[in-house]
């Protein structure tokens, strides 16, 4: 049985004996205890509740095999995942990730963070995660298409358009979507808001894929604007080039800063010049039609440098937007980032600064806008699409814009409120008590359920 919460120590003792081996999700859970549980402490009625704990017990985990044929007409066996990790506040929302490294640790972790991010945007969204340990990059597309088909055939009978409503992550974009769409739209003769990030065609909002990229940018732009600075002229750095990446760099330039970096798993990319709208355009087409590397860069803008096998948190910036993956700054990065000068940093993937890193730009006064507030943009979308759905209409693009960037600023806010101490804001406390504080009070309302 897992210990009361009546301190750090002790309730990770018990979550790391209840849940061994999943270090991803215990490093995500100590990121909010080590703020919950102060709050709790000076409101008992939430110890007294075990919510915490109730919170890191997820709903369902459900796990299940994936059988394929590739193009050989072998036979192809994976793991498929989706975490329900909590519906206190609405239907459980989060994203499918399809990567060789997922496993029930990640997923977890994700989908405990995605109950707290959810939270936050002020939208009827509750907390989930899935995928499998599938890859698609050197897949045919037939290939992929019988794969998603294998999944949905599974998992159509865990979601729904009231009950859980995944959408896309690492490895599963438009072309996934529609996969699944259609596999499900077959089994069950429905035609429903069961998935978003779905094409335009078939139920889809616009702007879904620019949110994520945006909203971390504008997350950004509020942090910086409410300690009396702007984005304007700030020198920016950037890992990852898919489409957080691409959209963080686009929103950052629209705003007048100069992107010198993006990167992907084999290295990263240094434009001394800064990138232009057109090259980042480029390297969309790069990523998204011909599926490339982002080595290529440099033979299409040769003023350009390539290194291979770095992250770019060595370069000197004024603002740094992770926006690969899970624990891509560590200590020794945000020791380098501070160190060269950077002011700012706003995570545009989920849990990209481990603890200890967060905790050193935490100390150093870095404006830190953590995943669960910073990239919440894209599950906002998420939701918006949802309530399209719903009402069987369609918003247009600037009028969705209006609306993540209303809901970029409220996060902010809820964010601000929380987590102010004297003249810093210390935005990951204020994000993990904020978000909280929402799921808890609804977990409470509903009794021991």
């Amino acid at each position: 049985m897992q210990k009361r919460a009546v301190d750090i120590d002790t309730f990770m003792e018990g979550l790391v004996a209840r849940n061994p081996g999943e270090i991803e999700f215990h490093q995500a859970v100590h990121e909010v205890a080590t703020d919950v549980i102060p709050y709790m402490q000076k409101h008992p009625k939430y110890l007294d509740e075990q919510v915490l704990e109730r919170l890191c017990e997820p709903d369902r985990v459900i796990s299940f095999r994936v059988c394929w044929h590739d193009d050989d007409h072998n036979i192809r066996v994976n793991r498929g995942y989706r975490i329900q990790n909590n519906n206190a506040i609405g239907p459980y929302k989060g994203g499918l990730r399809f990567h060789p490294s997922v496993n029930q640790s990640i997923l977890k972790f994700l989908a405990f963070e995605q109950t707290f991010k959810n939270s936050l945007t002020g939208l009827p969204m509750g907390g989930g995660k899935g995928g499998a340990d599938f890859n698609p990059r050197g897949k045919s597309d037939p290939e992929i298409m019988r794969f998603c088909q294998s999944f949905m055939t599974e998992l159509y009978r865990h979601v729904g358009p009231y009950t859980d409503v995944p959408a896309g992550d690492i490895g599963v974009g438009a072309r996934e979507i529609g996969y699944m769409f259609g596999q499900y739209k077959r089994l069950t003769n429905t035609f429903s808001g069961v998935l978003t990030g779905k094409g335009l065609e078939y139920g889809g909002s616009a702007m879904r894929t620019e949110a994520t990229g945006y909203g971390c940018v504008y997350f950004l732009i509020d942090m910086l604007e409410a300690s009396g600075s702007s984005l304007d002229g700030k020198v920016v750095v950037i890992s990852g080039s898919g489409n957080v990446a691409t959209h963080a760099a686009e929103q950052s330039v629209m705003n007048g800063a100069k992107v010198i970096t993006l990167s992907d798993s084999d290295g990263y990319i240094y434009d001394s010049d800064g990138m232009t709208k057109e090259k980042i355009n480029w390297v969309k087409e790069l990523k998204n039609v011909r599926r490339g590397r982002i080595k290529e860069y440099v033979n299409e803008f040769p003023s350009a440098k390539y290194i291979d096998g770095e992250k770019p948190w060595n370069v000197e910036c004024d603002v740094a937007l992770p926006c690969a993956t899970q624990n891509e700054i560590t200590i020794d990065d945000a020791k380098m980032l501070t160190k060269n000068g950077c002011i700012a940093v706003s995570e545009g993937a989920n849990m990209p600064t481990n603890n200890d890193a967060v905790q050193h730009f935490i100390n150093a006064k870095v404006l830190f806008g953590p995943a669960k507030a910073a990239n919440a943009g894209g599950v906002a979308m998420s939701g918006l699409e949802m309530s399209q759905n719903s009402e069987r209409r369609s918003w247009a693009s600037d009028e969705l814009s209006v609306m993540l960037r209303e809901i970029m600023s409220g996060i902010h806010e809820r964010c601000r409120e929380a987590g102010t101490e004297g003249d810093y804001c210390n935005y990951a406390k204020g994000a993990n008590i904020a978000g909280f504080k929402k799921v808890a009070d609804a977990v409470m309302a509903f009794g021991m359920v």
